[in-house]
């Protein structure tokens, strides 16, 4: 396995790319560790797989480089890299046998029967697929056959990172979960180095140790996924990261003090200087305040709002209240106001966030979350 290193790394389809809208990728600086559970997480179209197929080898990035354990590989083949991948379709063989199929990776190497033997049941115990190891692989189903193809990538012991393409896009819904809780279990018992590309945000969270969320060619924010979920570093974070997403609210600064629709807002801490120019002046910058759905309550005095509906979503229900022209949400196990009533919102100090220009701009207290 390998520790990999992105340095610098900007990337363009473009022949004479002039400014940051011609670039797919920009600014990436990364550090992964060798063992690790890694996920890429954005929506279609963020530089997710373009920053898969740089780190594979089979692009080269317009700037920057990439490292395996210190060694610049940046302009090696993927088979110079030592990498597996496993791609959103399965990619095997269907007239061969699932053991055959689960060797090839191996024999095309020259490994020896033995050791191929050895590794073909170990991996095809992992992923319960020894009782049919001698059955074809064309007439087994979707998510076995992608059991095929992860066990492909993982029969090898001398490649230095398993990168997974949005693996369970062609899976039954009601399989993903099994799916995913195999593949963490996978990690913890071979300890690879491991990098998971999707745009689900459940996929990310339930599988990694370490989630890198992505948005037009950026990295936004790195983190545990607790850390993503309680602290977002970017409203873009806390818009992808959460069912419903974060609220993000309109804000003005009055001596230092934030307003949303004329009310004071008790922040989780103090505003950093940087991010607190004076109010409305030219460089003020946009001004938001985020707060998850989970953070919010009804109080008897606060934030005046009428509630416009009430969801039940099994486990909660989601209140969408409109302060205003402004929709809140909150989340409630309790009891909840009838859609039409009058209230008052509270938002918890220690969640609740100032943002300027996107980016977090309070410093956390001590009792911040």
């Amino acid at each position: 396995m390998a520790q990999i290193t992105l340095d610098d790394l900007h990337h363009s389809y473009l022949p004479d790319p002039h400014g940051p809208q011609d670039y797919a990728l920009k600014n990436i600086d990364l550090d992964w560790q060798d063992g690790g559970a890694y996920a890429l997480l954005g929506p279609s179209g963020c530089g997710k797989s373009t920053l898969l197929n740089i780190i594979s080898g089979l692009l080269v990035p317009t700037r920057g480089r990439v490292l395996f354990d210190g060694r610049d590989v940046t302009a090696d083949s993927p088979e110079k890299r030592n990498i597996a991948q496993v791609f959103q379709f399965p990619v095997i063989y269907d007239t061969m046998t699932v053991y055959n199929n689960l060797a090839f990776p191996l024999r095309n190497r020259g490994v020896d029967e033995a050791t191929v033997k050895r590794r073909v049941h170990e991996i095809a115990e992992m992923l319960e697929l020894d009782a049919m190891l001698d059955s074809r692989a064309a007439g087994l189903a979707p998510d076995t056959k992608q059991k095929i193809s992860m066990g492909r990538g993982l029969v090898r012991d001398d490649v230095n990172v398993i990168m997974f393409d949005e693996p369970l896009t062609v899976i039954d819904p009601h399989l993903k979960w099994k799916l995913r809780s195999k593949l963490r279990e996978l990690h913890q018992r071979v300890r690879a180095t491991m990098i998971y590309v999707t745009h689900d945000q459940t996929e990310a969270l339930t599988f990694a140790d370490q989630v890198v969320v992505m948005d037009e060619g950026e990295i936004v924010q790195i983190g545990t996924p607790v850390e993503l979920f309680e602290r977002p570093a970017h409203v873009f974070v806390g818009h992808f990261i959460g069912s419903p997403g974060m609220n993000v609210l309109p804000c003005e600064l009055v001596a230092g003090d934030a307003f949303f629709r004329d009310h004071p807002v008790e922040l989780e801490g103090p505003i950093a200087e940087t991010a607190a120019p004076p109010a409305g002046g030219p460089d003020a910058g946009l001004l938001q305040i985020g707060v998850r759905p989970e953070a919010v309550s009804f109080a008897d005095s606060g934030i005046p709002a009428t509630v416009r509906r009430v969801l039940d979503v099994g486990r909660h229900r989601v209140v969408e209240a409109m302060a205003g022209d402004t929709l809140v949400r909150a989340i409630c196990e309790a009891e909840t106001p009838e859609a039409g009533a009058a209230v008052h919102l509270r938002f918890d100090p220690a969640r609740t966030r100032l943002y300027r220009d996107g980016r977090i701009a309070t410093q956390p207290g001590k009792d911040a979350r």
